[in-house]
């Protein structure tokens, strides 16, 4: 998908000026749809201050077509903002990826204790969140000691083609789907399947 001609984002979703149907970029694989953002996303948080119901913009939409799909992957900016609260309100479950770095288990807390208002308040369905993990052996021995089998086995491994693939617009899988990369994320995507 060349994002310089998508004509609908996400955030005409959000703002009211597209329906999910119009925003939807059908078949960009086989079996795969999409709905693309852009950088105005970034201003629709204060488009949406005096909304009313803004958490449940997003499910409001996906509830009109998640019949249509196996699966619905919501992908979130690594912020607690309310796009993040809408991805949440709307999903089943949340998956935080983890790097490999000491302050990324304080970024955790936060989303912990962010979730569990989002589940209280807003969407008792959703489920406690597992963490994928490409962290060092010492931090990932404190994650797996607080969440357990929750915690997944795959570790994506840091590699060039994946840090490409996005800039040709492509899933590695596509952009090459013989690298560690794209081995991993297979892999992972296995683990998630098996886990429901």
């Amino acid at each position: 998908v060349d994002k310089n001609n998508v004509e609908n984002t996400v955030y005409d979703l959000i703002i009211g000026e597209s329906s999910i149907n119009e925003v939807i970029v059908r078949d960009v694989l086989e079996n795969l749809d999409i709905i693309p953002t852009s950088i105005d996303l970034s201003g629709a948080e204060i488009e949406l201050l005096d909304v009313d119901e803004k958490e449940y913009i997003i499910r409001n939409a996906i509830a009109n077509i998640k019949e249509d799909y196996d699966y619905i992957v919501i992908d979130c900016p690594p912020s607690l903002s309310m796009l993040t609260i809408n991805a949440m309100t709307t999903a089943d479950s949340v998956l935080v990826p983890i790097q490999c770095e000491y302050y990324a288990l304080e970024g955790l807390s936060q989303l912990i204790h962010t979730v569990e208002l989002v589940r209280d308040r807003l969407n008792p369905q959703l489920t406690m969140f597992d963490g994928r993990t490409n962290l060092s052996i010492q931090v990932a021995d404190e994650v797996k000691k607080f969440f357990g089998n929750k915690v997944y086995k795959t570790i994506i491994p840091r590699n060039i083609r994946l840090a490409e693939a996005p800039s040709y617009g492509m899933p590695i899988n596509k952009y090459d789907p013989k690298s560690a990369g794209a081995d991993s994320y297979m892999r992972l995507a296995d683990e998630v399947m098996e886990k429901e």
